[in-house]
C-alpha cells in the first residue's frame, strides 16, 4: 500500500558525461518500519542511488516519492538523517559538539538539542568519550558518532552509506544494536553496505544492484529460496534409485562415502528417501537441511553477471536463462 512506503522509487536513472549509465531505470519499494539493505559490487550504482535520494546529485530522471512527497522535496528531507560514506566532522570538535553542531544545523531548540543529545550519546555509547576530541576517536567512534548526528533531527527515516565500513567486529556489533533499536523505534532504515553478513543478520529486506540495474529484491529467506535443498551422506556409493526422486549423486574425498543432492525439498518429501534408504541398510552417516547464505547468492550473481552463463545455486551452470537443476 503506497501509504506505507517510506520509500517509492519509479524509473531512476542516471548518465553521466561520456554516455556512462550509473543507474538503469531503478524501481524500489522501502516498506515504512523495516531495515531495508542495498547491495551490490564497486560500481554498481548503490552510493548514486543514496545520493539521489538525498539530492547530493540530480538524476537524469526519476520518479517516485519518500515519506510521501516526491523526491527532492526539501521539507520532507528534514525528517530525514542521513551518514554519508565518508562523513567529516570538524576533527577539533568533541563527540559531545559534534552531536550539537550537527543538531543547530537541522535547526532543533536549544534546549531540545542538549536533550536529544544526551540521549543519543548513550545510545550509541559513547558517553563516556563525549568530551574528548574527534582526533582521538577510532573509526567505529567516529561512526557511532555519525550514526548520533544522523539521528539528531528525530528522523522518519535514516540513509546510512557504510555505516560499518573499516569498523572492527565490536563496534559492527554494537552499530547492529543501534540500527535494531532504530527499527523498535518504527524508524524505517535504508542501509547501503557491502558487508553481506552484516546486513544478513539485521536486514529484513535487501535489493542487490548489478550494473546499475536491480538484480533480485526481497527478504533473505525469498532470494534464496530456491537453493533450499537437503544433503544425506551415506556410507557407500549412490543407490540405483536416486533418479526416482531427481537427486543428485556426489562422490566426496572419502571414497566409502557419497553425497546425495535433492534440490527443492522440503521435510515431507526428504522423508520417502530416508525411509527408502533405511528399508535397505544402507547407513545414513549425516541429513542437512542446506540453502545459500546471502554471500552465496551475491557472489552467484556477480559470477553469472560477469561471466554471461546462469550458474544455479548447486554450483552447476546452466545457459543462459536455463534451469539450473
Amino acid at each position: 500500500m503506497p501509504g506505507q512506503l517510506a520509500i517509492d522509487l519509479e524509473d531512476v536513472c542516471k548518465i553521466y558525461k561520456g554516455r556512462i549509465e550509473a543507474l538503469a531505470g531503478i524501481s524500489m519499494q522501502v516498506s515504512k518500519g523495516e531495515i531495508f539493505g542495498l547491495l551490490g559490487p564497486n560500481g554498481a550504482g548503490k552510493s548514486t542511488l543514496v545520493k539521489i535520494m538525498m539530492t547530493v546529485i540530480h538524476p537524469t530522471r526519476a520518479r517516485g516519492t519518500i515519506l510521501g512527497r516526491p523526491v527532492g522535496h526539501k521539507p520532507t528531507l528534514a525528517r530525514i538523517g542521513y551518514l554519508p560514506e565518508h562523513h567529516r566532522f570538524p576533527l577539533y570538535l568533541t563527540g559531545r559538539q559534534t552531536v550539537m553542531y550537527q543538531a543547530a544545523m537541522c535547526g532543533v531548540s536549544r534546549t531540545r538539542r542538549k536533550r536529544e543529545t544526551d540521549r543519543l550519546l548513550d545510545v550509541v555509547r559513547m558517553k563516556s568519550w563525549e568530551n574528548k576530541k574527534l582526533s582521538t576517536y577510532s573509526k567505529g567512534m567516529m561512526q557511532r558518532i555519525g550514526l548520533a548526528a544522523s539521528m539528531v533531527n528525530d528522523p522518519d527515516l535514516v540513509v546510512l552509506d557504510e555505516p560499518t565500513d573499516g569498523v572492527d567486529p565490536v563496534a559492527r556489533r554494537e552499530i547492529r544494536d543501534v540500527l535494531s533499536s532504530m527499527r523498535a523505534d518504527g524508524r524505517t532504515v535504508f542501509l547501503n553496505s557491502h558487508l553481506l553478513s552484516e546486513v544478513e543478520l539485521v536486514c529484513d529486506r535487501v535489493a542487490i544492484l548489478l550494473q546499475g540495474r536491480l538484480s533480485k529484491e526481497g527478504t533473505i529467506d525469498e532470494l534464496t529460496e530456491s537453493s533450499q535443498r537437503y544433503e544425506i551422506i551415506i556410507s557407500g556409493p549412490a543407490p540405483d534409485w536416486i533418479g526416482e526422486f531427481e537427486g543428485e549423486a556426489i562422490s566426496l574425498e572419502d571414497p566409502e562415502r557419497t553425497r546425495m543432492n535433492f534440490q527443492g525439498f522440503n521435510p515431507e518429501q526428504v522423508q520417502p528417501v530416508i525411509d527408502r534408504l533405511r528399508a535397505e541398510s544402507i547407513q545414513v552417516i549425516s541429513i542437512k537441511d542446506v540453502r545459500e547464505t546471502l554471500e552465496d547468492l551475491f557472489m552467484r550473481l556477480v559470477t553469472d553477471e560477469k561471466t554471461g552463463a546462469t550458474m544455479g545455486p548447486g554450483g552447476r551452470v546452466a545457459g543462459r536463462g536455463g534451469d539450473a537443476r
